[in-house]
């Protein structure tokens, strides 16, 4: 299978371009998630030819705004270039599906950066680069790579790396009014784990071959939205009982008390996420369901991720 591409800060796969000429190599996304994606890897603080080692910089608020200016010679400020090198990697910011960057870095830190305010840190700002590189990709999925150490988070990002690669497939392929619902109807499950679908699928309602690049701008935008939301246990137990309700007529008694003694289960924190969906994969494929079989909410991304195992 191809792999997904993902952008990522360059120093999180062992390349020597951190300020003292050093690394910081994440096992997890250099061993794990390297098998899946495409890693396309950016350096801006080298790329705008600051060099390797080099003078440290931080994020300090001056005049209403935050600027990224050199620690020991706080005359060199490096913020435009940062802008200036984002915005020349728009149309390669383009292609990704999901974008991993190094966290508290005061040009690719996502959140929570130290800004200087009166020679005070505060962590209340975003990397430079990274900003402006979020801002012109409103869709793209972003994290850091300290947070994919939580398994709901990770599991989020990976989750809509996949949803957003397949929406460009479905782009690539071209768009139809029937390709749309479709898309719709198989992450109808995903969606209902984050948030009430029926908006989107009354935005759809109104689809037409005229106004199709209308509503599918309008529709990405408010998927991808909605995904960013961590999905909670008591949302799964509503999608995995809505499941449920497909085997009413197939399942006996004592298949049916199982299951609902399992959903219970994962509802009160005894057991991971994936041993309800397990044991409704037995069941669907002893009967399957067309419907089921087609939705995405089980099968989301590849099962060796293993991602499920931890929420």
């Amino acid at each position: 299978m191809k792999k997904i591409p993902v952008g990522i800060s360059s120093c999180l796969l062992g390349q020597p371009v951190r300020y003292d000429g050093g690394h910081k190599r994440d096992s997890y996304i250099s061993g794990t998630l390297a098998q899946y994606f495409d890693f396309q890897a950016f350096c801006p603080e080298v790329a705008i030819g600051m060099g390797t080692p080099r003078p440290t910089i931080q994020l300090v608020k001056k005049d209403r705004e935050i600027r990224s200016l050199g620690v020991k010679n706080p005359g060199w400020d490096v913020t435009d270039p940062l802008r200036d090198y984002a915005k020349a990697q728009k149309e390669a910011h383009a292609d990704l599906c999901g974008y991993i960057l190094k966290k508290d870095s005061p040009s690719c830190g996502m959140e929570r950066v130290k800004v200087y305010i009166n020679s005070q840190p505060q962590k209340m700002g975003v990397g430079i680069y990274a900003e402006e590189m979020m801002r012109n990709n409103p869709l793209l999925p972003v994290e850091e790579e300290g947070r994919l150490g939580d398994p709901r988070l990770r599991e989020n990002f990976i989750q809509r790396v996949y949803v957003l690669h397949r929406w460009k497939q479905l782009m690539a392929e071209g768009l139809t009014p029937s390709g749309l619902t479709r898309f719709h109807a198989r992450h109808k499950l995903i969606i209902m784990s984050h948030e009430n679908y029926a908006d989107l699928g009354q935005l759809l309602a109104a689809v037409t071959k005229a106004n199709i690049n209308e509503v599918a701008s309008s529709y990405i935008a408010q998927l991808m939205m909605a995904l960013k939301k961590v999905a909670s246990r008591k949302s799964h137990v509503n999608v995995l009982q809505h499941i449920q309700g497909y085997l009413k007529k197939q399942l006996d008694a004592d298949d049916k008390a199982e299951l609902c003694e399992v959903i219970e289960r994962y509802r009160q924190g005894e057991v991971p996420l994936i041993v309800p969906l397990t044991l409704l994969k037995h069941h669907f494929r002893k009967t399957p369901d067309p419907y089921i079989e087609d939705s995405y909410y089980m099968s989301p991304y590849p099962q060796e991720l293993q991602l499920i195992n931890g929420i």
